[in-house]
């Protein structure tokens, strides 16, 4: 999925990443934050790869959100290609189910970070490249400090619930 003048890119290795991605550009959308999205495997499109995050940072990107699986070389790889901030969003995966990739993404190297967020955190990966998109955006940050507070409200409310039924 290709958007004109996105400002995210998010991606993933394979497209059974696509359940757990999609939670990041749902964020994106709640906040009106154009994104395109893409499979592209580290390990079997390298070549890919390279000419894909190569070329982001004159389209208009500003921010890269890369979700793997298992071995989860493909936020790290990403990152090695640009400049520009890569989110890593390990996925639960194979035996150790997620752990082996939360690993692997938040051990790189110095000179090549990953911002790493929970196993199937792809939600928390839309709100962190909100908040950094925000840094020069005011209306996008006041759109931020509205759903903190909805957030708020909600557990409130919740907990004024929970007592009303004891």
């Amino acid at each position: 999925m290709i958007e004109s003048n996105p400002l995210v890119s998010i991606i993933m290795g394979s497209d059974s990443d696509l359940p757990v991605m999609k939670k990041a550009a749902d964020v994106l959308e709640e906040f009106k934050i154009k994104y395109e999205m893409r499979i592209l495997s580290a390990h079997r499109v390298p070549n890919h790869v390279r000419e894909y995050v190569t070329g982001l940072s004159e389209r208009g990107i500003k921010i890269i959100i890369a979700g793997a699986g298992l071995a989860a070389h493909l936020p790290g790889v990403v990152a090695s290609y640009t400049y520009l901030p890569v989110i890593g969003v390990p996925l639960k995966s194979g035996a150790l189910n997620g752990f082996d990739s939360l690993l692997s993404i938040v051990q790189m190297p110095g000179g090549v970070p990953v911002a790493t967020v929970a196993i199937d955190g792809a939600k928390n990966a839309g709100l962190l490249a909100v908040q950094i998109l925000s840094i020069n955006d005011n209306n996008l940050a006041s759109k931020l400090k509205e759903y903190k507070i909805r957030m708020e409200e909600e557990v409130l409310k919740k907990d004024s619930e929970l007592n009303k039924e004891s």
